[in-house]
Order: C-alpha cells, then sequence, then structure tokens
C-alpha cells in the first residue's frame, strides 16, 4: 500500500458493522475513525482529514444521501464510497450524481471493500498524476520566453518581432502554417510575452468529437446530458485570465462556431445545460494548418468568425524557405538529444550541415527533429552519422521534380508578380495594389510577410 489512503472514516449506524470494517481495514494499514451518523461525521471531518469515507445511507439524525449533500462535504477531497442492504441500480446512480466514487450493496465480503479501496486508490493516483503533469506544464509555460525560439533567418526575425508587438494586444490571433512549422510555439510565445496572469491551455479541434468537444470547451451542467453526474468547468473557464489555443480550427464543427463567435463578441460563455452566460477574459489564439480563407469560400467556415479570429495573422514560414535555420536548430536538438540520452555531445560536420541545408523538409522542424533523433540511435562515433536523405532541393529557377505543391508555387508566383508591379510603379505601393487588383492593406501585409 503506499502513502496515500492512510485515514479512513466509516459511518454507519450499526456498532458491529463499524468493527468489523475496523478490524479489516487495520490489517491493511489503515487508521480508521467511526461515526454513527451524517452529523457526528462532520464533527469529526473538522477536526481532522480522511482519504476515503465509508459510509452507509439508511441511518438516523442525517443519513448518507443528506450527508452527500452537506457544502462541507461537496468542498473534500476525499473519495467518498456509499454502503447499503437496500440498494439499487437507481440508488447507485444517485450516489455517484451527489459526488460519491463507488457504491457496495450489503452484504458484502471484506474482500470487496478492499478491492474497492485499492481501486479508488488507483484513481486518487491517477488524479495526483495529472495534477502533477498540469503544473510541471503551468511551470514549464510559465518559465518559456520568446528568446528560447530558436532562429536565424530573416523571415523568422519579423515573424518574432509580430508576436512581440501582437502579444500586448487584447485581439484573437491566427496562426497559420505548414504541419510542423511550430504554430504551438508561437501560441506560448503569444502567452508569455502577454503578461496574462492566467494559464495557457491547448485543445486539438480536430482530435475530440463534436459532442465532447462542446462540453470541454464550455464546459457543462450537472445532468445536461447522460453521464454528465457533475457540473464541470470548461477549458474557456479555466484559462480566465490567461490564453487558450485552439489548434486546427479549421475542424471545429459548423455547429459550434457561432458558440465560439459569441466567446470573441461577447466575452461570455454558457455552459451545456445553463440558462445564464458567465463573462470570462479569456485571450483566443487559434491555428490553422490549411487555408482557412479556402474553408470560408467552400462554406465550412464561418466568414464573420474568420475575422474574428484573424484580426491578427501570423503565417509561419516552412523550413525550406527558411534554410538559414536548419544548422542552428539542428545543433539545438542535437543538444537537446544527446543530454537526454545521456551520451556526450555529438558533432555536425560540414557534409552534414551541408546536406540537412539540401533537403525540402517536408515535415518542417518536427520532422528535423525526428531525423536527428533516428540518426543518434545509430551513431557511434563522436560525429553524427546521418542516415539517406533522397530529396534534394533545388537550385534557384531549377525545376524540382519531388516538389509539387501548388501551395508554393502560388506564393512564388505572387511574390514574383508583386516585385513585377512595384518596378513598374517605381516602388509606388499604392499604384502597385491597383495593377495586383488588391487593397493597400493586403499588398503591405504581403510586402511584409515576402520579406520584400
Amino acid at each position: 500500500m503506499t502513502e496515500q489512503f492512510r485515514n479512513l472514516l466509516v459511518i454507519d449506524d450499526e456498532a458491529s458493522m463499524r468493527h468489523m470494517l475496523r478490524l479489516v481495514l487495520e490489517q491493511h494499514n489503515y487508521r480508521v475513525s467511526e461515526a454513527q451518523n451524517g452529523a457526528e461525521a462532520i464533527n469529526l471531518i473538522y477536526k481532522e482529514k480522511f482519504d476515503v469515507i465509508l459510509s452507509d445511507i439508511r441511518m438516523p439524525d442525517m443519513d448518507g444521501l443528506t450527508f452527500l449533500d452537506q457544502p462541507e462535504i461537496r468542498s473534500l477531497d476525499s473519495t467518498i464510497i456509499m454502503m447499503s442492504a437496500y440498494g439499487s441500480i437507481e440508488t447507485a446512480l444517485e450516489c455517484m450524481k451527489r459526488g460519491a466514487y463507488d457504491y457496495i450493496s450489503k452484504p458484502f465480503k471484506p474482500d470487496e471493500v478492499v478491492l474497492t479501496l485499492h481501486k479508488a486508490e488507483e484513481r486518487q493516483k491517477l488524479r495526483q498524476e495529472n495534477q502533477n503533469l498540469k503544473k510541471a506544464l503551468s511551470q514549464q509555460i510559465k518559465n518559456f520566453s520568446i528568446t528560447d525560439i530558436i532562429h536565424s533567418s530573416p523571415k523568422m526575425a519579423r515573424i518574432i518581432n509580430l508576436v512581440k508587438t501582437a502579444a500586448k494586444s487584447e485581439s484573437s490571433i491566427l496562426i497559420s502554417g505548414e504541419t510542423g512549422t511550430g504554430k504551438e510555439l508561437i501560441a506560448k510565445a503569444l502567452h508569455s510575452e502577454s503578461g496574462r496572469t492566467g494559464q495557457f491551455l491547448a485543445i486539438n479541434c480536430s482530435a475530440i468529437t463534436s459532442g465532447l468537444l462542446e462540453s470541454e470547451l464550455f464546459g457543462h451542467k450537472k445532468g445536461a446530458f447522460t453521464g454528465a453526474d457533475r457540473e464541470k468547468q470548461g477549458l474557456f473557464s479555466i484559462a480566465d485570465g490567461g490564453t487558450l489555443f485552439l489548434d486546427e480550427i479549421s475542424d471545429l464543427p459548423l455547429e459550434l462556431q457561432p458558440k465560439l463567435l459569441r466567446v470573441l463578441q461577447e466575452g461570455e460563455i454558457r455552459k451545456v445545460g445553463a440558462t445564464r452566460s458567465e463573462k470570462i477574459n479569456t485571450r483566443v489564439v487559434a491555428a490553422a494548418g490549411t487555408n482557412l480563407q479556402d474553408a470560408v469560400q467552400n462554406g465550412q467556415f464561418r466568414r464573420d468568425l474568420y475575422y474574428r479570429l484573424a484580426v491578427v495573422d501570423i503565417n509561419l514560414p516552412p523550413l525550406r524557405e527558411r534554410p538559414e535555420d536548419i544548422v542552428i536548430l539542428a545543433e539545438y536538438f542535437l543538444q537537446q538529444l544527446c543530454t537526454r540520452a545521456g551520451r556526450s555531445l555529438l558533432q555536425l560536420g560540414e557534409g552534414a550541415k551541408k546536406n540537412l541545408t539540401a533537403y525540402l523538409w517536408p515535415g518542417n522542424v518536427r520532422e528535423l527533429e525526428n531525423y536527428l533523433e533516428k540518426a543518434l540511435i545509430f551513431s557511434s562515433g563522436e560525429t553524427l552519422e546521418l542516415p539517406p536523405l533522397r530529396v534534394r532541393q533545388a537550385a534557384p529557377g531549377e525545376f524540382n521534380p519531388d516538389e509539387y505543391s501548388l501551395k508554393i508555387a502560388g506564393r512564388r508566383l505572387e511574390e514574383e508578380y508583386i516585385r513585377k508591379a512595384l518596378v513598374k510603379t517605381a516602388g509606388n505601393r499604392t499604384q502597385a495594389a491597383e495593377l495586383l487588383e488588391v487593397s493597400l492593406r493586403s499588398l503591405m501585409y504581403k510586402i511584409k510577410d515576402y520579406g520584400i
């Protein structure tokens, strides 16, 4: 047994039942206290902390269900297990709704009680580990700084400057970019630079079903749907005063989009099953790996929601468009991987650096890190031995048969036309915008994005 459940309280009006449970549980290293009804138990709870409570349902003065409804009990961090000789499935469900962890029907064998306690102990252990993990993640994000983002390319330098400026505002931000470009890292940087004191929380909108996603984001009231045995806070409430990162926002179901729009417009949420809204101060940062404007055109994403999310639009360039970052990132990841593996730092040879820079990295920064981890496993000397890289980067103007991305081709063509228009108008951006048939604001954004 671990030290989790040492203090245990038995509540039963039958002295013989209390005595039997004491004998059994003390053999399993529990310190057992007794009460003959709920009222007496509450007096004991004021004096001592109990890790687990075993309570009968039918008792004089204060029965078990009334005991569960007391404010002092609802605020406890104890695991409560109910017992009754007059039980039914309805009774068991009612106990669960009121906060009990489990239910045992009398008469029962001593082993049943011990087994139930073991299950409860495992649950408590998982809860504690979960809380510790949340604290560790929170501390990690709290200590995160924008200076932790490794880069040396002009494109990423412009992104960093944009993050610093945008972080101080209260506006929603949309981060776009291919998979593996570091969208969540930028979201964390926005939070750390914002000065917000609340938590940074992240959720992947494509990883959870529509019904569950609504409850995860907005919370629910007790009894709102089957299985809602207690009230739940949503991520918007938990992140109040902080930042909520909505990854893969393009996969947000259409039926939830009006609810998110209301959060952005009114600064309030309504839990599932609730009749009233509640105010929150949660900043939303969203990310999309696909072009959200295409989803708007296709009717898969609300136009008004898109404009609310993209008050500031940060587009992360893929790794192939910032080759200056490849070696410095590789050296950083290699140092981290060697430290984690307990190995001395391996070096990157000049040939390895050249090969890494020549590769297109379709999986971007994530692929680079995974590739180096694989390379480290199979390297035995002082220099990192790289597995073969089949695809090379094309020279300027050279057609690369391995590159079929219409998105890349479109960006290159767009940049070329912008440059031509600026040359034609001798740098007059208003006239260039008219030639290109775009707004001046849109042209200014693209000039900044392409580093023209």
